[in-house]
């Protein structure tokens, strides 16, 4: 059934109405038929099982194991403080999981958006009386009211019209206001000027319409059902932080395994060795790796909502940072979303009859706050009165249809009758036989019919919206219709939606960055080629592919017509975006697309970082989105992908400082175990690392600042990890080893000092025990201060950074120390953590190897600047 084809009689028979609307019981029984007027919530996924989510990723999963093997052996060998470590262990996972949850869930936006672009109430008729009704109470039938301001309900066929216009932006995403017509019509659903739709803005004039479809069953409703169904990717952090968790949970196990072994051949009994195993395991692995993680993304959302970009997702942050190719709306993303007068051309180069038209008409509303209307007419009517305001008694019209392509008014003018025509100039030029001003005009000839003609193809392939304006002066008033012809050209209007003045340079960021940009927009092709040439989105002849042609091109030939440069598509439609953004993901590119519209979700859904605009853009595409852009400025994705840049080498650099510390927890248990010596450090002193000492500056680094060139280089490549054989080698062979060194210096050299000698079993609660371990703690401590320093970047010299340019990294350092104070000199601290004070001369040890340990890395950074410098050379 095309219900746009119908004559009214055929629509009130086919929907079984009339035009006295339904009676109050035959709607309540279609409501019990067909269901409420909602969006439903399509596979949506329960809150307790997002919830539960957080504790079964693969870096939880590894931590339930390591408490688990902490619980087991306080089970079989008490008193060792492994309950403790469990208990915390423990902790750690609950509190990152409910901290990451109510993070994601206050800025998710529920199912309860959708239903938001639905009125509240709706003036409808039943039983030949209007009445106001709930939106969810309309049902198929109806036969509903439309006046200027309201939102239109459900799908719907016009039956009546008062100079009704609606704009479809929020379905199309395209400033697509039209008048609508109560004629029938041969065209497209979504094409026709005799259909309303759900979710759409009547802009002026009233009319009535009967309701076809309702809920899910609307166009707005058929795009929740795709936005529902796409399954969404993978983001590139979440598969990085899994694969760095397994390459931790094989190191460990293998470390404890391998030791076990060492354990059964020096002659140790099965169950000292499997205690020594577990203990080797959770020493290897990072237990602060995860809050760390998380509140880093944390920290990184913020910083981006104050460059107004505000993050729904938290692996986004880091996820946008990997892109290597936006997907770019072009209304309201790379343009202002504001029609204006560019261009004005008249005959004679005089504008005031130009301007008369396109201000006397025109149906805009003016209010003393803003000219409301179709935003074609608006933009006529602002610059007109801005060259100079008119007065004129509007004595007649012919509203504009989709046919005819023009209006036509009646008015009277300074006591003169005029008729005013404006509209498409294919439309106006052959009704004009005359151009010139009142009282000078010139016949039209062939040839200025020509070169009128070709001005406009001009001004049109230039991407402007070009508006022809004329009028006719008439003796006496018009015994019927207003005549049409025989009308003097008065000149053209071209109006363009402005690009945003960021923009540009936006774009040469993105190509420094080597980031391609491709726009996928509804509006014409020819428009958004101008665009894009204006803004240096494209520097030669572009290739437009249109909706109707995406469509019926076969998937080899359109990964072949992506692989090209100055790349447009235009006139898309929503599977048409989805299916563009599917191809790119499966062709390997990591994929952000913008959007604001209802047309824009499932593309935004699909992608692998959505973006979702904030100010102008529906509900329905920020719930689908990751990243919400508060200014609706492509500038501000930029800035955004500068700081997910920024958020993946911090979290690669806090990695870096958490595994090196790795190596000196790990070595006191090989001494132990191999050399028989009372063990360095115990499990409780472990903890007082990995979850005390190192989480403050873990987080400073977390907050460290784009470097200069980080715009300057190409995305990562998607084979290199976050994890690599260098950040494994500088954290475990180099960074790690000294912190070793200067641990166990530390600690042999207060049980020589205290007059130890070598195979001298100490009881656990010894003095001189105590403060040997707590030496070799605080020796941990004190090269990790030294650390946090030398892993602010894996290349780039401190003195360079400046010592003082990341305040928190002072703090977090502060806070090291603090801690390190209260476990090392209160009674409370010793207690938990089996310390000992240690007197002044093991810190005057320590800061010696702190220092070694700063001054190598430096020197390990000049050499690799010096090798990368010569490549570029060779190069």
């Amino acid at each position: 059934m095309k219900i746009q084809a119908l004559p009214h009689d055929d629509v009130f028979s086919t929907l079984l109405s009339s035009p006295q609307g339904l009676t109050a019981e035959e709607a309540a029984r279609r409501r019990g038929e067909y269901g409420p007027n909602e969006i439903r919530e399509v596979q949506g996924r329960p809150m307790i099982l997002r919830l539960a989510s957080q504790f079964t990723h693969f870096l939880a999963l590894l931590l339930w194991f390591a408490a688990g093997l902490c619980f087991l052996s306080e089970f079989m060998h008490p008193g060792e403080g492994l309950l403790r470590l469990g208990i915390a262990i423990l902790a750690v996972i609950f509190i990152n999981a409910i901290f990451t949850f109510i993070q994601e869930y206050r800025t998710e936006k529920a199912i309860e958006e959708l239903r938001k672009m639905l009125p509240f109430r709706v003036a409808a008729i039943r039983g030949g009386t209007e009445i106001e009704v709930d939106a969810a109470e309309i049902v198929p039938g109806d036969l509903v009211m439309l006046r200027e301001g309201d939102k239109v309900p459900a799908d719907g066929r016009v039956v009546q019209t008062s100079r009704l216009t609606v704009n479809n932006a929020p379905l199309t995403g395209e400033s697509d206001s039209r008048l609508l017509s109560d004629a029938p019509s041969d065209k497209e659903l979504i094409d026709s000027e005799n259909m309303v739709f759900a979710g759409t803005l009547v802009v002026s004039g009233s009319g009535q319409a009967v309701v076809y479809a309702t809920g899910m069953a609307t166009e707005f409703g058929k795009i929740a059902q795709i936005t529902g169904k796409v399954v969404e990717e993978i983001s590139p952090l979440h598969v990085e932080i899994t694969r760095v968790s397994r390459i931790v949970a094989i190191i460990a196990v293998s470390c404890g395994g391998c030791f076990f072994l060492i354990g059964s051949l020096v002659g140790r009994g099965f169950w000292d060795n499997f205690l020594f195993a577990i203990g080797i395991i959770i020493a290897t692995v990072p237990e602060g790796l995860l809050p760390t993680v998380t509140l880093s993304l944390a920290m990184g959302s913020k910083r981006m909502a104050r460059r107004n970009a505000l993050v729904k997702n938290l692996n986004a942050v880091a996820a946008l940072g990997s892109v290597d190719l936006i997907c770019t709306d072009k209304t309201g993303t790379l343009t202002q979303n504001q029609m204006t007068v560019t261009t004005l051309w008249c005959p004679d180069d005089k504008a005031a009859m130009a301007c008369t038209v396109a201000q006397l008409c025109s149906n805009v509303t003016v209010t003393p706050e803003a000219v409301k209307g179709d935003p074609t007419e608006t933009a006529l009517y602002s610059y007109a009165v801005g060259q100079g305001a008119v007065t004129g008694e509007r004595l007649g019209e012919t509203p504009f249809d989709g046919d005819r392509k023009r209006m036509a008014t009646l008015h009277r003018i300074d006591g003169k009758l005029f008729v005013l025509v404006k509209g498409a100039g294919e439309s106006v030029l052959p009704l004009c036989t005359s151009l010139g001003q009142p009282g000078s005009t010139a016949p039209l000839d062939a040839a200025t019919s020509a070169d009128l003609l070709r001005r406009l193809q001009e001004m049109a392939s230039g991407g402007l919206r070009v508006i022809a304006m004329a009028y006719r002066e008439l003796d006496a008033p018009p015994a019927g219709e207003i005549p049409e012809e025989e009308l003097s050209f008065a000149g053209f209007m071209g109006l363009l939606d402005p690009p945003r003045p960021e923009v540009p340079q936006a774009l040469k960021q993105c190509h420094s960055a080597g980031i391609r940009v491709i726009m996928i927009t509804g509006d014409a092709g020819p428009t958004a080629a101008a665009i894009g040439r204006d803004i240096g989105l494209i520097t030669g002849d572009p290739t437009i592919i249109e909706g109707l042609a995406c469509a019926g091109m076969p998937d080899d030939q359109l990964r072949e017509e992506l692989k090209k440069e100055n790349l447009i598509f235009a006139r898309m439609s929503p599977q048409n975006k989805m299916h563009v953004v599917s191809l790119l993901i499966e062709d390997g590119y990591r994929v952000a697309v913008t959007g604001d519209g209802v047309n824009d979700a499932p593309a935004l859904k699909k992608a692998h970082v959505g973006i979702a605009m904030g100010l102008c853009g529906t509900s329905v595409a920020r719930e689908a989105a990751d990243i919400v852009l508060l200014d609706d400025n492509f500038a501000s994705i930029v800035h955004a992908i500068e700081e997910g840049r920024a958020v993946f080498e911090n979290i690669r650099n806090f990695i870096t400082y958490i595994f090196a510390s790795n190596i000196p927890e790990l070595i006191p248990y090989i001494g132990y175990i191999l050399f028989g010596i009372p063990l360095p450090l115990t499990i409780m002193q472990i903890l007082a690392v990995d979850l005390g000492t190192d989480m403050f500056p873990a987080l400073a680094l977390g907050s460290e600042k784009p470097s200069p060139q980080i715009m300057q280089r190409p995305p990562r490549p998607k084979e290199e990890h976050l994890l690599t054989r260098g950040v494994l080698l500088r954290a475990y062979l180099y960074l790690g080893m000294w912190e070793a060194v200067a641990g166990m210096s530390a600690y042999f050299y207060v049980m020589y000092q205290g007059g130890w000698s070598w195979a001298q079993p100490l009881a656990s609660t010894s003095t001189l025990y105590l403060q040997a371990t707590t030496a070799c703690l605080a020796g941990i401590i004190a090269t990790q201060i030294a650390n946090v320093f030398a892993c602010r970047s894996p290349d780039v010299s401190i003195f360079t950074l400046g010592i003082f340019s990341n305040r928190l990294v002072l703090a977090g350092v502060a806070s090291e120390l603090l801690l390190a104070g209260l476990i090392i000199y209160t009674p409370l601290g010793n207690s938990l953590f089996a310390c000992s004070p240690i007197g002044i001369n093991v810190w005057l040890l320590l800061i010696p190897f702190a220092l070694l340990l700063l001054g190598t890395d430096e020197t390990r950074k000049y050499f690799f600047r010096r090798r990368i410098l010569r490549a570029k050379a060779a190069a």
